[in-house]
């Protein structure tokens, strides 16, 4: 028998709830063209590939059969193809006709003349009745008519002990309604490239601040075999961060401050080709909700942004691509929005 375990609660007052990777909200563009995004934070750092994803294209299908034919070419979720790099639009526009060509379809690809903004992404596809799009190719789920005026509880559930599920979920839910789930209907996937995903307002998200402190300040954090040696060097204490043990570095420290710190540890660190990791910390969202999931029991930690409240939880899984359904009651309301890790048990 399933156990139940409760995460905490999210809010969304938009009405509006999307599911995603919770490290790659640096990559948000809100309600500004994708184009604006550094693709330094993609981890591109040569300049004529740079180029290449700042030129990138978004297409609309047009034609009669553009339904069929977008969900036949089966190279994105939804129903427009979004980021497609500038040298590989002329290539992308042939496989497209090829494939309308060959199964009989007449539907063709309209460039828009501005990329599509990740908010209006989620407001389409909420509008569409919930579903699938990529952001930089990491798929991200949106729903819409979700409850706005009330806290919707984070249920996470794994195997019953004598499983060998150890620790790990077999799901984790955001409940809508009180009714009994008796359909499931699958929404698409949430790519996951950093062990973590978010259940959060769409509009909160526009106004994340993943990098960028809050409050101005910083912490610095560093660990691993040299982590002693490195403490008498430079008099660092116990960081005293909760879930946090053998770690240490300095907190609520001025930005500047923590960088000239973080600086002069990693040249420590290269100079002297000693073990140790150094985490710079700037108290933005991001680090708000990570503080408590790394003091959490269940990994999940909360973060409120105006009236809305957005969860961040480890799958336990890892990195991975996950299916995200919707749970109906008999009347066809849905009761519940999930993500399912249980095909990881097989």
């Amino acid at each position: 028998m399933e156990e139940i375990f409760r995460l905490g609660e999210i809010r969304c007052p938009s009405g509006t709830l999307v599911v995603m990777d919770g490290g790659h909200l640096g990559l948000w563009s809100g309600e500004r063209s994708p184009a604006e995004i550094d693709p330094a934070l993609l981890g591109i750092h040569d300049t004529a590939t740079a180029d290449d994803v700042r030129g990138s294209v978004d297409f609309a299908v047009a034609g009669p059969d553009a339904s069929a034919a977008v969900r036949g070419f089966d190279r994105q979720p939804g129903a427009m193809l979004h980021d497609i790099p500038g040298s590989r639009v002329e290539e992308f526009r042939t496989l497209f006709d090829e494939h309308c060509r060959a199964a009989g379809l007449n539907a063709r690809l309209e460039a828009l003349p501005d990329r599509e903004p990740h908010a209006r992404r989620v407001s389409r596809t909420a509008s569409e009745g919930g579903g699938g799009f990529l952001m930089f190719g990491v798929p991200v789920v949106a729903v819409g008519g979700v409850p706005r005026d009330r806290h919707l509880p984070v249920l996470a559930t794994r195997p019953g002990t004598g499983t060998g599920a150890g620790t790990r979920w077999s799901g984790i839910s955001v409940r809508l309604g009180d009714g009994r789930a008796e359909t499931s209907v699958p929404l698409g996937d949430v790519g996951v490239d950093w062990a973590r995903v978010l259940f959060g307002d769409a509009d909160a998200l526009n106004v994340w601040q993943h990098h960028d402190p809050v409050d101005g300040l910083a912490d610095v954090a560093f660990w691993g075999a040299a982590a002693e040696e490195a403490a008498a060097t430079f008099a660092a204490p116990e960081l005293g961060e909760p879930g946090e043990d053998g770690v240490r570095g300095w907190t609520g420290m001025p930005v500047a401050e923590a960088v000239g710190k973080a600086r002069a540890l990693t040249n420590w660190k290269e100079e002297t080709g000693r073990r140790m990791m150094v985490d710079f910390r700037p108290h933005s969202h991001h680090w708000q909700v990570m503080r408590q999931v790394r003091a959490s029991d269940h990994e999940a930690g909360t973060v409120d942004i105006g009236d809305a409240r957005l969860l961040c939880a480890m799958t336990t899984w890892g990195d991975g691509c996950f299916p995200v359904t919707a749970d109906l009651d008999a009347s066809g309301a849905v009761v519940a929005v999930r993500v399912d890790f249980s095909d990881r048990f097989k």
